[in-house]
């Protein structure tokens, strides 16, 4: 699609009038964002905003998982470099801000595992639909370091205070149906109906008064604009932690494939 074909982490398409689809397209990796297409999807939300073709947006993605996260090489590259820490507190500012501020609705349509940027974009969503059998998780304490690339400014008003310090403390993974029970997500289908249940959502956005529904979507928005200092203060502490001891133990857990060992700290 026009405008878009720079984009690497994702291909863009319109399905019906008005709708934007992005479709998160590396299922060879289980559609894991390298150091460019993190970038990216912290971005492409400021061009939608402008972007007069666009009504609503559907976000999805390719194979069998939503997003497995970052690879590893940026997390690497994250224990290893103050700049990559600061240049990283940057684009997971602007993610959750640039999506709270696009006034376009935005729906998504998570399936198989759904962990990193890409469960930030999925949960931030105004409408988010799952697959029953979806595989949510915040993995960052089992990584090392704190959750907070969103979790802090959404979880608690989603689904309470008590489930998100069982969720996020115990990186405690939920099934899509589980997500729908405790008010994660808006929706839970079988997988089968997912996709097209999240593009007829998209396309009746698309076809409602459109000033109406983006003033209902900035004003809703302002609950999570209010947990801002919150979001701030674990988004500091999360990089922070990448430049601690625990962290380098998480990402040598993961690619020896064994459980971390934090005993010692």
């Amino acid at each position: 699609m026009d405008g878009y074909t720079h984009f690497t982490a994702f291909r863009a398409d319109m399905p019906h009038d008005g709708v934007l689809r992005l479709t998160l397209n590396r299922p060879e990796t289980l559609n894991t964002l390298d150091k460019r297409g993190h970038q990216e999807i912290a971005d492409v939300w400021k061009q939608i905003h402008k972007d007069a073709r666009v009504r609503s947006v559907l976000l999805c993605s390719e194979g069998r998982a939503f997003s497995a996260g970052g690879d590893f090489s940026l997390v690497q590259e994250l224990t290893e470099d103050f700049q990559a820490r600061v240049r990283m507190w940057h684009e997971a500012r602007e993610l959750v801000h640039n999506i709270l501020d696009c006034e376009k609705p935005i729906v998504s349509a998570i399936q198989g595992p759904a962990v990193g940027a890409g469960l930030v974009a999925a949960l931030l969503a105004d409408i988010s639909i799952a697959s029953k059998t979806a595989r949510i998780v915040d993995g960052h304490t089992r990584l090392g370091v704190a959750a907070g690339d969103h979790a802090a400014i959404i979880w608690p008003l989603l689904c309470g205070i008590a489930k998100a310090k069982y969720y996020l403390m115990l990186c405690e993974p939920m099934s899509g149906e589980e997500a729908e029970r405790i008010g994660l997500i808006s929706l839970a289908v079988e997988p089968e109906e997912l996709q097209d249940r999240a593009l007829s959502v998209a396309v009746r956005l698309a076809e409602g008064a459109p000033t109406a529904i983006r003033w209902t979507k900035h004003s809703l928005n302002n609950w999570l604009r209010s947990a801002g200092p919150a979001f701030d203060a674990s988004l500091a502490l999360e990089l922070l932690g990448f430049g601690g001891p625990e962290v380098k133990e998480g990402l040598a857990s993961y690619l020896e494939k064994r459980a971390p060992d934090f005993k010692s700290f």
